[in-house]
């Protein structure tokens, strides 16, 4: 059967289980599929491209950001430097928490932190892996189900491992599971590495620029 929809993920799910029992937990398990796949998978295809203004010493993360790609203030010629906490506080403290034009930021807690702190309103352009779309009942497909369906499918089963105990399948699906997710990993690698003209493609995938505050 084929799985393009969250209605199909659901019904091989329950027809690997074979459990009746488990039908309305099923939801759980691909939730709970979800976040596993969002620490596990880095993909080309999770880059977004997003612009605001910095106005001060902290800007908060987008609520669908997984990982900084780079960080450029508008007209500069360079990225961003990523820093340490602690390179951050030594910055800090030698320049006597000066300000200007940013060089670098790190990450704490939901924010970036910026050093120097902005002395005007400065435009900014951040590229960063989004979160993979979930599946609810009116987003009932995205690009991994369509394109790595199999990541959902023994994702999600993995999941069942507190109902299913001594289950000889679970580690025949967590091999499928890490297995896949190798495999789309090293073809998003492999994709970076090439020349084929795979970055030009990624500006692609949206629109326009999404714009956050």
């Amino acid at each position: 059967m084929a799985i393009s929809t969250l209605a199909e993920l659901k019904t091989t799910i329950a027809d690997f289980l074979n459990r009746s029992d488990l039908t309305s937990v099923v939801p759980t398990f691909i939730d709970l599929a979800e976040s596993q796949i969002n620490r596990d998978v880095r993909h080309w295809r999770m880059e977004n491209r997003a612009t605001t203004t910095l106005t001060s010493q902290y800007l908060t993360r987008p609520s669908d950001w997984v990982q900084t790609q780079r960080i450029r203030i508008n007209g500069g010629k360079d990225n961003l430097e990523l820093l340490s906490s602690a390179a951050m506080d030594e910055r800090r403290a030698y320049a006597d928490n000066i300000t200007g034009v940013p060089d670098g930021f790190r990450h704490i807690e939901d924010q970036f932190e910026f050093f120097p702190s902005p002395n005007a309103d400065l435009p900014c352009e951040l590229v960063y892996l989004q979160k993979i779309p979930a599946l609810t009942d009116s987003n009932t497909t995205n690009w991994l189900l369509t394109y790595a369906p199999d990541i959902y499918l023994y994702g999600s089963l993995l999941h069942t491992a507190p109902y299913l105990s001594d289950d000889p399948r679970i580690a025949v699906w967590a091999q499928l599971y890490s297995a896949a997710v190798q495999r789309l990993n090293e073809e998003s690698e492999q994709a970076d590495e090439s020349v084929s003209g795979l970055r030009m493609r990624r500006r692609g995938l949206n629109t326009g620029s999404t714009r956050y505050n």
